[in-house]
């Protein structure tokens, strides 16, 4: 299974309990808003950090790829330059 969507399980599963933990607690109703509001937004912040993260990583990587493509092309492009010489001079 992908770690991402493991992740994303276990994050859906904490703020699940979370939001009914507040839910269920001993508490008037605009507290209990208020209360939920707050941990939806801290949710949303540590989410957005961690997208950003995963973001930044692809970015790397993908980042990588190209230029061992590029450095791969140049390569080939030599070798093909070297062979069209030895075939012109033969």
């Amino acid at each position: 299974m992908d770690s991402g969507k493991v992740f994303l399980g276990v994050l859906a599963g904490i703020t699940a309990g979370a939001l009914l933990g507040i839910l269920f607690a001993p508490a008037k109703g605009s507290e209990t808003r208020e209360k939920i509001v707050r941990k939806g937004e801290e949710e949303a912040g540590a989410l957005r950090e961690k997208f950003d993260k995963f973001v930044d990583s692809i970015s790397e990587k993908f980042e990588k790829i190209m230029e061992e493509v590029s450095e791969l092309t140049q390569k080939e492009k030599s070798k093909a330059e070297e062979s069209e010489k030895e075939v012109k001079s033969h």
